[in-house]
């Protein structure tokens, strides 16, 4: 199957584009979704909300459709961290002062959680590595003080699955702790079900930007069953229509453009199931590709022990270099993305076998320079 030809204004066809773990392309409808969006305004002026409510549903339904939860109530945010806070507002941090999370979050996780620490909240950051035992320590952190456990499901820096997540689920429900699992690395391309994966009772936090091609101001967070009765602090007056977890007046073009593309996908046959299939494929032949170039360990390598279902969307090379080879392929072509020692090279379905060994290519010809007597 050939996706290129609907991409041809991100011209998937003719560049590198390895940072689809970051910013994938988005499909020529999404233009559509935006234009629409634009002249739904024009016709309605401020009646265009009722428009603009339809394509917020079709994204809340895509939303179900990825968790497994056809009946799920989903928040929509502008941003994750939005959505994050909103969740953390509405959790008894006066009685039980204490959050459960991990050394390996993302920013704005990290960041904010940071902020409550130096606040006076007591956080509690479990390692990452090693990530097949992450969930039973995280899960032996939790006590009764516990408000809530701040958990990726897949690790930004390395792709890692975290697995094991419902031993996490089940010790927080023990003593009525509060589950948010960010899934932000895997909704897209590896599966979720909240009754499969144990989750039924926790918080799933995601968005667009990434794998799901949405674009920004497609976040999303899906609030379990028992969380009926919660209130959040940090509230918008959308929410007097009794969306509790609802914001306040924003941009709806975000939406009409997710609508699009949620459509496209189902029309190119893009299931959960499937994009799990192109994404081992083509992680695979990157990690192939890699290891064929038999570049020496001390200048960058990769992790060989988790199994290749062990990980998510992107493939993670380690290097002191990262920064440096980073540079030196975007002056080539190949636009990946580095954080630290990370250097981290994306697929996506719309590019093809011989882009990907193109790219890999290209990183043995500009590592080359960065080895002794290059």
């Amino acid at each position: 199957m050939s996706l290129a030809e609907h991409y041809t204004r991100f011209r998937v066809a003719d560049r590198l584009l390895l940072t689809g773990h970051s910013h994938q392309a988005w499909p020529d409808v999404a233009r559509e979704g935006v234009i629409e969006a634009y002249d739904d305004a024009a016709l309605d002026v401020g009646r265009k909300w009722a428009r603009a409510e339809v394509r917020a549903e079709r994204l809340r339904a895509g939303v179900r459709m990825l968790v497994g939860d056809p009946v799920a109530e989903v928040a929509l945010g502008a941003s994750a961290h939005e959505l994050l806070v909103r969740f953390l507002s509405a959790l008894p941090l006066c009685s039980r002062p204490r959050l459960v999370t991990t050394d390996g979050e993302f920013d704005s996780a990290r960041r904010q959680l940071d902020r409550l620490g130096a606040a006076g909240v007591e956080v509690v950051r479990v390692p990452a590595a090693p990530v097949d035992t992450l969930a039973e320590r995280v899960a032996a952190a939790v006590d009764i003080g516990t408000a809530a456990v701040v958990i990726s499901s897949v690790l930004f820096e390395t792709s890692q699955l975290v697995p094991g997540l419902a031993a996490v689920a089940e010790a927080c429900e023990r003593v009525g702790s509060e589950l948010l699992v960010d899934a932000y690395h895997q909704l897209g391309v590896v599966p979720l079900s909240v009754a499969a994966d144990g989750l039924h009772e926790a918080w799933i936090l995601g968005g667009g930007y990434k794998y799901l091609q949405l674009g920004e101001g497609n976040c999303f967070l899906r609030i379990p069953p028992h969380a009926s009765g919660m209130e959040p602090v940090v509230t918008g007056w959308f929410a007097h229509a009794g969306d509790r977890f609802a914001g306040s007046t924003y941009d709806p073009t975000s939406h009409y453009r997710a609508a699009r593309v949620l459509d496209f996908f189902a029309e190119q046959g893009l299931t959960p199931p499937r994009l799990r299939e192109i994404s081992l494929h083509q992680r695979g032949l990157l990690a192939s590709a890699f290891d064929a170039l038999g570049l020496p360990d001390s200048l960058v390598t990769r992790d060989r022990d988790t199994p290749a279902d062990g990980f998510g969307g992107f493939l993670t090379l380690f290097t002191p270099e990262a920064a440096r080879l980073q540079a030196a392929l975007a002056e080539r072509g190949v636009l990946t993305d580095s954080r630290g020692p990370h250097l981290r090279f994306g697929p996506a379905p719309y590019l093809t076998d011989d882009q990907l060994t193109t790219a890999m290519a290209v990183l043995g010809e500009v590592a080359a320079d960065h080895m002794p007597g290059g």
